[in-house]
């Protein structure tokens, strides 16, 4: 098992300035970051890589849609086309970066309603997109690891079932999916049972707290995850995944209206010792 950090906390574009955050990460004994990768050049995140590489530090991407412009779901070809572009950037950017693999809501975009639940339609459309996208991610040598997201930012994949479903219905090798324990919280009735249940969808997990704030603070049972995990033979990366203020691009979608913690290094720091001490004992 591996422990990251999303650097989502600070940024959706790390650059030059966010080097000390990441230089104490790695002191504090994290295994990699997750990296945002939501547009820019490639150039820049093979420099980044180069830097994590001096660091020691291994890494993961993360991005969403976060436009209806690029809405893989919609009935309009050329809209789908431009998912299909986008998505097509940050396999190129994460490969420059050298990470394993991009996670996140990729099936959809994120804080977009309908009014309704998905329609067959657009099932059949993300399953074309996904395959398109698995092609793409298989020559970047990227896997794509899709996250179910709770109801109140997403209605097309909320809970495990949902994603396995999907997982299994786009059937290819680079497209997989992943476990979030905050999103679990809200939609499965069993968090920790839904992990024995769709372990065919979790190929990589985000460890994050019920107030999205610092791990081992709220209520998610994180020794009863890790017990599940280990249960399964999981063996991948364990991320935490937080939010504050501070993100203004991403406040609206994840509702992020008040702080969780009084420093971030008390996210970093606890969370740390949260997975490394719990997996440990599970």
């Amino acid at each position: 098992m591996k422990i990251g950090f999303n650097l989502l906390l600070w940024t959706i574009n790390v650059e030059d300035r966010h080097l000390p955050i990441i230089e104490d990460l790695k002191k504090t004994g994290y295994d990699g970051v997750e990296v945002p990768v939501f547009g820019g050049e490639a150039a820049h995140f093979r420099m980044l890589g180069r830097q994590l590489d001096d660091l020691g530090l291994e890494r993961t991407a993360v991005s969403a849609l976060t436009s209806p412009e690029v809405n893989p779901l919609d009935p309009e070809p050329a809209v789908r086309a431009k998912a299909v572009d986008f998505m097509k950037g940050v396999l190129d950017c994460s490969a420059a970066l050298g990470a394993s693999r991009v996670v996140g809501p990729m099936h959809s975009v994120l804080g977009h309603f309908t009014g309704s639940g998905p329609t067959e339609d657009e099932k059949k459309r993300c399953v074309e997109f996904c395959q398109t996208v698995g092609a793409l991610a298989k020559a970047a040598g990227v896997v794509v690891n899709l996250e179910a997201l709770n109801r109140f930012e997403c209605y097309f994949v909320n809970t495990m079932a949902d994603l396995e479903a999907h997982v299994a219905r786009v059937n290819h090798p680079f497209i997989r999916g992943m476990y979030d324990t905050f999103h679990c919280n809200i939609e499965e009735k069993d968090p920790v049972g839904a992990i024995a249940k769709n372990v065919k969808a979790i190929d990589h997990v985000h460890i994050s707290e019920n107030d999205r704030g610092t791990p081992g603070r709220g209520h998610i049972d994180f020794p009863a995850v890790f017990k599940a995990l280990k249960a399964v033979n999981y063996d991948g990366w364990c991320t935490i995944e937080a939010f504050g203020r501070g993100l203004v691009e991403l406040a609206a979608a994840t509702k992020v209206w008040r702080d969780f913690f009084p420093d971030p290094k008390q996210v970093y720091q606890e969370g740390f010792t949260c997975i490394r001490d719990g997996w440990a004992k599970a």
